[in-house]
């Protein structure tokens, strides 16, 4: 099965990072990468390795993180309609 879909299944939602940071080179230039994988959310523990990784090995100081996450599989949304709808 699809390493993504277990994922999913189990809870984690599709997450995304911007990350604004500054190269030691430029420091006056503000840089954006962005960041996508499935994360548990509120704690954000796979998002969290990765920003530990970039303060140890990558030479650019962080200046902001925002964060984006959305479940895909949850509970479909379920209502009952009085009536017939005809298609041509």
């Amino acid at each position: 099965m699809n390493r993504d879909l277990l994922k999913q299944l189990d809870g984690y939602g599709l997450t995304t990072a911007e990350i604004h940071y500054y190269r030691l080179d430029h420091p006056t230039l503000l840089q954006l990468y962005v960041w996508q994988d499935y994360d548990l959310a509120p704690r954000f523990p796979v998002l969290q390795d990765f920003l530990d990784h970039w303060r140890r090995e990558i030479e650019a100081a962080l200046h902001s993180v925002q964060v984006a996450h959305q479940r895909l599989i949850g509970p479909t949304e379920w209502r009952a309609v009085n009536g017939v709808i005809s298609l041509h």
